[in-house]
């Protein structure tokens, strides 16, 4: 069944007035949110190479954590995971609040809202099939070639708050990805005027490039769920089912970490 893309979630370019307004708005907001993040994850990456070289060993020998314990006592580990879960959707926020305009709803305008909930949570889930399992075997892979770092994706020795925090987390990304990824660059790139597939290619680059500490094998893997999760906007104008998709995914793999690293040491297990 062919579906119309909802005409008021992409907006027409603007006057050339405008122009260097929404680019330097589009810097700064890349500067604060996903862009800092970007580049300090292909630093990271440039920093493992040269690590592995110095040590003589291969990149896969290394790791990374994703949900690391803040401190040592849980009531404090709790509070500062909770803070950055707050201020990093503090962000997701103030991107929201730049694209409100009046008369315009920004959430509606994007398709983060309410309308259709058994629609979305219907693609959601065949999203986590299309992406969440391909993206596994491509971690695997790169696990098992060498190329891809251990990701430790949550504490082995779980607190009783750490599955609820893993949650928000997973809702926290979920949200700051796709919003800002999707939601907003569309809206603003669309305005620059570009075309539907330079907007999909370049933010599913920078997607890649935002996981790149991981290693090769997840900047592979997002770069593909990028123009997926581009190409679905772009046909059904709404960013919730790809926000549900994208916290499942993440929710899966954080709170399964542990049941995958007892089945599969060799591969997601901690490195010695």
């Amino acid at each position: 069944m062919h579906v119309e893309p909802r005409r008021e979630a992409f907006a027409d370019p603007g006057p050339d007035s405008s122009r260097v307004r929404l680019t330097w708005e589009v810097v700064l907001v890349l500067a604060v949110t996903v862009g800092q993040s970007a580049l300090y994850s292909v630093l990271s990456l440039l920093r493992s190479y040269l690590r592995s070289l110095e040590e003589q060993s291969r990149i896969g020998s290394q790791q990374t954590q994703l949900n690391p314990t803040r401190d040592s006592a849980a009531l404090w580990d709790a509070a500062y995971q909770l803070l950055a879960i707050f201020f990093g959707l503090a962000l997701v926020a103030l991107v929201i609040y730049l694209m409100w305009t009046p008369g315009q709803n920004a959430l509606r305008r994007i398709g983060l809202d309410f309308r259709s909930p058994f629609a979305d949570a219907g693609r959601g889930i065949l999203l986590v099939a299309v992406i969440g399992i391909p993206g596994l075997g491509v971690y695997a892979l790169g696990r098992m070639l060498g190329v891809t770092l251990q990701v430790d994706a949550s504490p082995l020795d779980a607190a009783w708050y750490t599955i609820p925090l893993l949650i928000l987390a997973a809702a926290r990304a979920g949200l700051t990805e796709e919003i800002i990824f999707i939601g907003y660059l569309f809206d603003r790139l669309r305005r620059l005027g570009w075309s539907w597939w330079a907007i999909i290619l370049s933010t599913a680059a920078l997607r890649g490039a935002y996981h790149a500490y991981q290693g090769v094998g997840s900047i592979v893997g997002n770069f593909a769920m990028g123009v997926v999760f581009g190409w679905c906007y772009r046909r059904w104008g709404r960013v919730m089912p790809l926000v549900i998709a994208h916290t499942l995914i993440d929710i899966i793999a954080f709170v399964g970490y542990p049941l995958a690293v007892s089945l599969f040491p060799g591969i997601f297990g901690p490195t010695s």
